[in-house]
């Protein structure tokens, strides 16, 4: 009696913060709290607040709560605020140029608020109910854009890497039990998969090499495929790749084109590698991570032709679609290869209670709890529709064409390509200095500084700085204002070295 009495006096100090009936007040109360603080961050001035990495680490020393220190809600806002809040990086801001983190659409984020507060977990029926048929609404709406056929399907990811590795995974199994006979999800690793070759551009994503070897294949099995002069891989080298592993007794098993890659957004020649993927009848990959979702525009249709062919696609709706992390999908051709992933327990999806009518989409995730992810897409496309997604996107490819026009004769500057999609990747070289050296200082210098943020990247060994433009807010006075920083920063080095 006495165990039970003490339970009740530790419970019911905070009992009232649980999301339910009873609650719903103090929810609203917080809510509109927390509002006020996120839209106090809207207002910062820079993009970053310039704070030291040690200065932060102080911050977080002073700021560590004893767990038996409750605070308020008011409390609570102050020091997130002064953490995290006034030191936060502002995606929204005309200055971050760094890298494909896009500024995000309010529908979007109350599709986030819902799914959170709801907290619908999406991995069988009985968790899920409409929530399930909204995803699947939403994966059927971009396999159709796709122009995928009816027996495409897909599922909601984490992201790219873990939609690019779900691609290698239902490839390699593919291929091993339609070529030999293996089934590797039940009995394990044959020797023949050590013979297994994958193809992609050298300037693929890194993920396909980490996934490779997170599959037990290792780094080898992916062979890097030459690029041409617009960082596009090279189909005839593509061909005679493939032909020298067979010769030296491997085995092609998949392609990976990429349709925007990272650091050029170049689209590899879907249309041509489609047709050498059915040749030698091996899986064929379409990593559009960041170019995917260009297939709402009219001005990279053409770019994108031939995805529809795919076996496998990715695409990052946070990426190119406005939406908070995370809102990423994969999507296969047909979805029998599903099975390759898919496990039945006894407790959670037993295969003998299977019913269409009823899906069970932990039948199609690496995943076992995920978010209610697809929500935050369902209000965006509902709120803001497809079309201006797409005049948005066409924007920002617009933006970066007229940065490139603006700088391509400055003396100051060597641009290494072309936009393709919404990057330039370009360095300053101003006569008298070392260009890796400056390019560094030029970056790291305005990050510190919390004035712009810049990408760096190499290209044929040498230092680059890189814009990745998301927001079509944007203007090209905002871009021309970070050049002109760029600029006073390498002249500032000059004078000092």
């Amino acid at each position: 009696m006495l165990l039970e009495t003490q339970t009740n006096l530790v419970t019911d100090q905070k009992i009232d913060q649980f999301f339910d009936s009873e609650s719903k007040y103090t929810y609203e109360k917080y809510l509109q709290k927390a509002i006020n603080y996120v839209t106090n961050f809207l207002n910062n001035e820079n993009f970053y607040s310039g704070e030291s990495p040690n200065n932060l680490r102080l911050k977080t020393d002073l700021l560590k709560a004893n767990p038996n220190d409750i605070l308020s809600i008011d409390d609570a806002l102050e020091e997130i605020k002064a953490l995290y809040l006034d030191h936060a990086i502002a995606f929204h801001h005309s200055n971050y140029v760094a890298h494909l983190n896009c500024p995000i659409l309010i529908p979007a984020i109350v599709g986030d608020l819902v799914a959170s507060s709801v907290n619908t977990a999406i991995e069988t029926w009985d968790q899920g109910t409409s929530a399930t048929l909204i995803e699947q609404e939403m994966i059927r709406w971009i396999c159709t854009e796709m122009r995928l056929p009816n027996t495409s399907d897909g599922v909601f990811t984490s992201g790219g890497t873990q939609s690019n590795f779900m691609a290698l995974l239902l490839a390699r199994d593919d291929y091993a039990f339609k070529h030999f006979g293996l089934n590797l999800k039940e009995h394990g690793w044959s020797d023949v998969v050590s013979k297994f070759r994958f193809f992609c551009s050298e300037k693929a994503h890194f993920s396909i090499k980490k996934n490779a070897a997170l599959m037990g294949m290792g780094y080898d099995s992916v062979i890097a495929i030459a690029t041409d002069d617009k960082m596009k891989m090279r189909s005839d080298t593509l061909v005679q790749a493939i032909e020298k592993e067979k010769q030296l007794g491997n085995i092609p098993i998949g392609i990976i084109a990429t349709a925007g890659t990272t650091d050029f957004g170049s689209f590899d020649p879907l249309q041509t590698i489609a047709k050498i993927a059915r040749e030698y009848d091996i899986w064929f990959h379409v990593d559009g991570a960041y170019g995917g979702s260009y297939i709402l525009t009219e001005t990279h249709q053409h770019l994108l032709s031939g995805i529809e062919q795919a076996d496998s696609i990715t695409i990052d709706f946070h990426k190119t679609m406005f939406q908070p992390v995370c809102s990423s999908a994969f999507l296969v051709r047909d979805t029998k290869h599903f099975k390759y992933v898919s496990y039945f327990a006894d407790y959670l999806n037993p295969l003998e209670h299977r019913d269409e009518e009823c899906p069970n989409l932990i039948e199609k995730s690496i995943q076992t709890t995920r978010r209610f992810d697809a929500l935050k897409l369902w209000f965006t496309l509902k709120m803001t529709g497809a079309k201006t997604i797409g005049s948005f996107l066409e924007k920002v490819h617009y933006l970066a064409l007229d940065l490139y026009y603006s700088i391509k004769d400055d003396p100051y500057f060597e641009i290494a390509h072309k936009p393709e999609l919404s990057t330039l990747v370009f360095r300053y070289t101003a006569l008298g200095i070392d260009s890796d050296t400056v390019n560094l200082y030029i970056k790291n210098t305005l990050f510190k500084s919390g004035r712009a943020s810049v990408a760096s990247t190499k290209l044929d060994g040498k230092v680059y700085l890189k814009f990745t433009l998301l927001n079509p807010k944007s203007t090209i006075d905002d871009l021309l204002n970070i050049i002109q920083m760029i600029k006073d920063t390498g002249s500032a080095y000059n004078m000092h070295n």
